[in-house]
């Protein structure tokens, strides 16, 4: 794996509630994961028939399966647009993947490693996902090419531009390369916000986080045996096409529509819209340098001019920083 790939100080023993269980939880997530497994593989006896399943039919086909780990549904906020799409979030667990189809059915964006991962990656190859090779940095603009070629064909296409996931109490910003397919295939960007619950209305929960060198069965394994556990997904207000300038500006604004901001130090006052881009997460918006008297700049030496540009970098070349908090 290269070193430039995006990655999360999220692991398992640091971030992961793993919490005590009771005698009946061992036989109720056997039950759950069967019928998860049930439920999975009819879905890949009927993926062949592709398009020709009603929309409606896989969103709730999503949410039973979710459902079915021992999760609870809520979506809020607007309906998704008809025609091209590129949907987005933020990246917690194995669970977004069929929450976000349940907001609406996507061609998915993959890491190839899910096409050897059984049952899932069957799956996923029939149901149309995209896969990138994230380790070969060359391979980025033919993949830019692609995804936006399938958006002009009018399909919905979901990333989650994170690159890795996170345990859900911490966030990483978002990448941009994948809003540039956006933007060449001028289609508009639904940002969609997915957070766990520990019960309805109760704190933030990681127990579905799926981090670190955590495996498939272990994951699925303790989102089987908790309890009361809500997913929450806010589809948040569509960008439409031309909104944004460049795709900098458009991964700011998909992400500041997120109503958690705030938690990651977000300034609050700051807009999703992109005339307000520069106003990043606080620490690394760049602060500008108090105004001089221009008597007092022509008295300064040479060696003080250099000190205060160095001070006041240029707003571009600020980026959002990753998040703690594990």
């Amino acid at each position: 794996m290269s070193l430039w790939l995006p990655s999360a100080p999220c692991t398992p023993r640091a971030c992961v509630e793993t919490g005590t269980r009771s005698t009946t939880a061992v036989p109720r997530a056997v039950l759950r994961l069967t019928l998860v497994v049930a439920l999975v593989l009819t879905g890949v006896a009927l993926s062949p028939l592709g398009a020709r399943i009603p929309a409606g039919w896989v969103r709730r086909w999503c949410r039973t399966v979710v459902r079915a780990s021992g999760v609870r549904v809520r979506i809020t906020g607007t309906a998704p647009p008809t025609g091209g799409l590129l949907l987005v979030a933020n990246h917690i667990s194995w669970l977004d993947v069929p929450l976000l189809a349940a907001v609406r059915p996507a061609r998915m964006l993959a890491k190839t490693e899910i096409r050897g991962w059984p049952v899932a990656g069957a799956l996923a190859a029939r149901g149309g996902a995209l896969f990138i090779e994230r380790d070969r940095l060359r391979a980025l603009p033919a993949t830019v090419a692609h995804i936006a070629g399938e958006l002009r064909a009018g399909a919905a296409v979901a990333a989650f531009p994170e690159g890795s996931t996170w345990c859900g109490r911490a966030q990483g910003a978002f990448h941009r390369a994948v809003f540039q397919a956006a933007l060449d295939a001028g289609v508009p960007v639904q940002p969609v916000r997915i957070r766990y619950l520990s019960h309805s209305g109760g704190a933030a929960s990681t127990a579905p986080a799926f981090v670190g060198d955590d495996s498939l069965i272990t994951s699925l394994w303790r989102v089987a045996t908790a309890r009361g556990l809500v997913a929450e997904v806010d589809v948040r207000p569509v960008l439409p096409p031309g909104t944004c300038p460049d795709r900098r500006t458009l991964a700011r604004a998909a992400q500041q529509d997120d109503p958690g901001d705030e938690d990651r130090g977000a300034d609050p006052r700051s807009t999703s819209t992109c005339g307000h881009a520069s106003a990043v997460h606080v620490g690394a918006t760049p602060v500008p340098p108090p105004r001089v008297p221009s008597q007092t700049r022509r008295a300064g030496t040479r060696r003080n001019r250099g000190r205060g540009a160095r001070a006041a970098p240029a707003p571009d070349s600020a980026r959002p920083p990753h998040v703690g908090g594990c």
